[in-house]
C-alpha cells in the first residue's frame, strides 16, 4: 500500500499537476490567444533580412542586427516564424507553455530545496510538497504576469524565466553531488537565460542568498567560488546590455538627470509600487503615469525606510524565519536592475510596468507557499482544511484577474484604451491609439485627432508628428503643414529614416521641389541602407529624367531584391523598361512575373496592354484591358484605350 501511494503520488507530481496548471493558465490566458501584434512586436518578429539561415547567423554575431542582443530568443522567434509566419497564435501558445513550464520549474525546486533543508537540518519544521504547487499555482495566474505572458514582446521574460529555473535547480543539484557534468550543464542554462533577457544576471546572488538559507551560513570555497565565473558572465552581459540600450535602443535619449539621493528615493518608491501591485493586483496598467520624481521625492523618504526597516528587521528573526529573509532579498535583487540606478527606454514612458517584476515576484510567492506548506503539514485537520480553502479561493479570484487584464492585449485599440482609462495623460498610448487607427479605413479623423493630442502631452515625440504629417497629407490642401510636422520629427531627431522618406515624397509631388525631395530620400538611404520603399520612390523621381534612368534601375532593383514581393514596384519597373529601346522583352517578363504571383493585379494587366499596343499585338492589347475592365469597371483609362484600338481598325 506505502509503494501504491507513493506512485501516485508521484504521477500526480509528474503529470497531474503540471496538466491542472495548463488548465489555470489557458484559463487565464484565451482571451489573448487569438490576440493580434500589439506595440512593439513587429521589431521581433524576424524582419525579412533575418529569416534566412545567414540571418539566423547574423542574430549572434552582430549585436545592432535585432532590437536588443539577446540571441537565444531571437533564434526562438526565428524558429517560429518558419514554423507559422506571421500568424499570433503560435507565439501566444508558445508564451502559455513557457509560462507553465516556470510554474512546474518552480514547483519542484521548492519541493527540492524544502526536502534538501530537512535532510540538511533535521530540527528543521517540515513543509508539505503542497505548498510548493501552491506557490506554483499563485504564479501561474497572478494577473502581474499577464504583461509577461499575453504580450508575444514578452516571450524574453518567459523565455528567460525556464532557462533562469532550470539553471538554478541544476546548479543546485550540483550543490549536493559537485559533479563537474551539472556545473557544465547548469552554466550552459545560465547562459542561455542571459541570451534570452539580461534580466536574469540576478541569478548568482539569488542563488548565493537560497545557499545561505539552505546550509545556514556561506563558505568561500563551496558557495562563492563556483559562482565567480558566473558572476563575470553577469558583468560583461549588463554592461553590453547598457551600452546597447543607451546606444542602439535609445536610452540615451531618456531624460534621466536626476541625482544619486533622487534615485535612492526613486529605488525606495519602486520597490514599494511592485509591492502592492503583487499584493493588491488591481488597477493594473499597460503604461502608469510617470512620476515627476524632482518634484515628488522629496516625499519618497518614507519608502526608503520602511525598506530598510523591513530588511533590518528580518535580518533580527534570520535565525527564526530565515526563508522570509532569503525571500525578501531574493525580490529585492532581481528588482534592482529596474529601481531606478540605471537608464532603462521604458523609463521614457513610466518608471515602473508590470513585466518588470515576473521574475522577482517568484521569490514572495515561494514565501507564501512555503507559509501555506506549515499550515498544510499542521496535524490539526479543521486548520488545513480553512486554509485549502482559502488558497483556492484566493488562486481563483487571481485567475479572474488575469482573465479581464488578458482581455487587453487583443489589440493594439483595446490596449491603448485600456491605458487610457486610468492614464489619460499616456502621450505614448495615444500614439499607438493614432498609429492603429491610421490603418483602418474611415477612421482618419480620429487617428489625426489623436496624434494631436499626443504632441500636446509631448510635443518631443517625433514618431507622432511623423504620424500626424501623414494624415494631413491625406487631406487636400494640407501639404505644407504635412511637411512642416516631417521637419519637426527631423529637428526633434535626425536620424528617422520615415520622416526623411515621407518628406521626399511630399517635396517629390511640390513643383520645384525635385532636387530637395532626391536629397531627403538618399539621406533617408544612408541611415537605413535596406528600406525598400525608399529606394522604390527614389527611383520613380529618378525614372521623370532620361538622363537618370540607370539611376532608377537600379533603385527599382535594389528594392525587388530586399522585397520581392513589391508588385507595384515590379509594374513601375516594367513600364520603364518597355520605353526602352530594346527592353520589351524584359518589360513583358516582369509583368508576367507579376500575374504568376497575383493573376489579377490591374496594374499588370493595364501595363501588359499598353506594351502589346506598342508592339502591335492589338488582340493581346483588347484581352489585357478588357480583363481591366472586368476587374474595375470604373477603369475610364482602360476603356478610353480599348476606344482607341477601335478607331486604329475603323476603315
Amino acid at each position: 500500500m506505502q509503494q501504491s501511494n507513493r506512485g501516485w503520488a508521484y504521477h500526480l507530481n509528474l503529470w497531474g499537476m503540471p496538466l491542472l496548471l495548463l488548465a489555470l493558465v489557458l484559463a487565464c490566458y484565451w482571451p489573448a490567444l487569438h490576440g493580434g501584434i500589439l506595440w512593439d512586436d513587429p521589431a521581433h518578429i524576424p524582419r525579412r533580412d533575418l529569416r534566412s539561415w545567414s540571418g539566423l547567423w547574423r542574430i549572434w554575431t552582430d549585436v545592432k542586427s535585432t532590437q536588443q542582443y539577446y540571441p537565444v530568443l531571437f533564434s526562438a522567434f526565428w524558429v517560429e516564424y518558419r514554423l507559422w509566419g506571421d500568424q499570433t497564435l503560435g507565439y501566444h501558445l508558445v508564451n502559455v507553455a513557457l509560462h507553465t513550464t516556470s510554474c512546474c520549474l518552480l514547483a519542484w525546486l521548492l519541493r527540492r530545496l524544502w526536502q534538501s533543508r530537512i535532510e540538511l537540518r533535521p530540527t528543521a519544521v517540515a513543509i508539505s510538497p503542497a505548498g510548493a504547487w501552491f506557490a506554483a499555482a499563485l504564479f501561474a495566474v497572478h494577473p502581474v504576469c499577464v504583461e509577461s505572458v499575453a504580450w508575444m514582446t514578452e516571450q524574453k521574460n518567459a523565455l528567460s524565466l525556464v532557462f533562469y529555473l532550470a539553471a538554478a535547480l541544476v546548479y543546485l543539484d550540483f550543490d549536493r553531488n559537485r559533479r563537474p557534468s551539472r556545473y557544465a550543464l547548469a552554466t550552459v542554462l545560465f547562459l542561455f537565460a542571459l541570451g534570452a533577457k539580461t534580466v536574469t544576471v540576478t541569478l548568482p546572488v539569488s542563488l548565493l542568498v537560497v545557499l545561505w538559507w539552505r546550509w545556514g551560513g556561506l563558505r568561500w570555497r563551496r558557495d562563492v567560488m563556483p559562482l565567480a565565473p558566473w558572476f563575470a558572465f553577469s558583468l560583461v552581459s549588463g554592461l553590453l546590455t547598457s551600452w546597447l540600450e543607451r546606444h542602439v535602443i535609445g536610452a540615451d535619449l531618456v531624460v534621466f538627470d536626476l541625482s544619486i539621493v533622487q534615485r535612492v528615493l526613486l529605488a525606495g518608491r519602486v520597490l514599494w509600487f511592485y509591492v502592492g501591485k503583487l499584493v493588491w493586483p488591481v488597477d493594473l496598467n499597460f503604461f502608469y503615469p510617470k512620476w515627476d520624481v524632482p518634484a515628488e521625492a522629496s516625499n519618497w523618504a518614507a519608502y526608503v525606510v520602511a525598506g530598510l526597516a523591513v530588511t533590518i528587521g528580518l535580518w533580527l528573526l534570520r535565525r527564526r524565519w530565515p526563508g522570509l529573509l532569503a525571500a525578501w532579498l531574493v525580490y529585492v535583487a532581481g528588482l534592482f536592475p529596474i529601481l531606478g540606478f540605471f537608464k532603462v527606454f521604458f523609463f521614457g514612458f513610466t518608471y515602473v510596468n508590470d513585466h518588470f517584476q515576473y521574475l522577482p515576484a517568484l521569490a514572495p510567492l515561494a514565501a507564501v507557499g512555503g507559509a501555506v506548506g506549515l499550515v498544510l503539514a499542521h496535524p490539526r485537520r479543521s486548520l488545513r482544511v480553512a486554509v485549502v480553502g482559502l488558497a483556492v479561493t484566493v488562486v481563483g479570484l487571481l485567475a479572474v484577474g488575469a482573465n479581464r487584464q488578458s482581455r487587453n492585449y487583443r489589440s493594439n485599440e483595446e490596449l491603448a484604451r485600456s491605458v487610457l482609462a486610468r492614464n489619460p495623460s499616456s502621450w505614448i498610448a495615444r500614439a499607438i491609439l493614432a498609429s492603429t487607427l491610421a490603418k483602418l479605413p474611415d477612421r482618419h479623423e480620429e487617428a489625426l485627432a489623436e496624434f494631436q493630442a499626443a504632441i500636446r502631452l509631448n510635443p518631443d515625440y517625433p514618431e507622432a508628428h511623423i504620424g500626424l504629417g501623414v494624415e494631413l497629407a491625406r487631406l487636400p490642401g494640407r501639404r505644407d503643414d504635412a511637411i512642416a510636422e516631417y521637419q519637426r520629427a527631423i529637428a526633434l531627431r535626425f536620424d528617422q529614416p520615415e520622416a526623411h522618406h515621407n518628406l521626399g515624397l511630399e517635396l517629390a509631388r511640390t513643383p520645384g521641389r525635385t532636387a530637395d525631395a532626391i536629397a531627403e530620400f538618399e539621406t533617408a538611404l544612408r541611415i537605413k541602407p535596406d528600406y525598400e520603399m525608399a529606394h522604390a520612390n527614389l527611383a520613380d523621381v529618378y525614372a521623370r529624367f532620361p538622363e537618370h534612368v540607370p539611376e532608377a534601375m537600379a533603385h527599382y532593383h535594389e528594392a525587388l531584391r530586399l522585397n520581392p514581393g513589391l508588385l507595384w514596384v515590379r509594374c513601375r519597373l516594367a513600364f520603364l523598361l518597355s520605353r526602352l529601346p530594346g527592353k520589351q522583352d524584359e518589360a513583358l517578363a516582369e509583368y508576367r512575373t507579376v500575374l504568376q504571383i497575383d493573376p489579377d493585379y490591374i496594374d499588370a494587366h493595364n501595363g501588359l496592354g499598353l506594351l502589346y499596343a506598342m508592339t502591335g499585338r492589338v488582340v493581346d492589347a483588347r484581352r489585357e484591358w478588357e480583363t481591366v475592365l472586368r476587374l474595375d469597371p470604373s477603369m475610364e483609362s482602360a476603356r478610353r484605350n480599348l476606344r482607341r484600338l477601335d478607331e486604329m481598325r475603323a476603315p
